[in-house]
């Protein structure tokens, strides 16, 4: 089942305060990126994070139980992100893109 569009829009809502998010569509799906890095995406109308020891951290201190999904058959697990605490849920793209590594620049063809 593809993400809806509406969906993604209440995402991209959500994450309104972070300026850097961006999104591409990939097979019926949404990637999601913060400051031109991959932090996650909407996968079946879910959105899920990728699980770096900030973004672990952070839902530890809200209280919240891990709760890891497959985006599709074959993939690494991600975390589940509740989209309805907007605070937790900016703090922790935040905090992804902050500990991955900047995008490897493409070579010229």
């Amino acid at each position: 089942m593809a993400s809806s569009k509406d969906y993604l829009d209440f995402v991209l809502d959500q994450l309104s305060g972070v300026e850097s998010v961006t999104t591409r569509p990939m097979m019926g799906e949404y990637v999601l990126y913060c400051e031109g890095k991959v932090v996650g995406g909407v996968y079946d109308d879910r959105l899920l994070l990728k699980p770096t020891p900030g973004a672990l951290r952070l839902m530890k201190e809200a209280g919240l139980e891990e709760r890891w999904e497959l985006p599709y058959e074959g993939a690494k697990e991600l975390l589940l992100v509740d989209v309805d605490r907007r605070e937790l849920l900016e703090k922790l793209v935040r905090a992804i893109a902050d500990e991955l590594p900047a995008p490897k620049k493409k070579k010229p063809r």
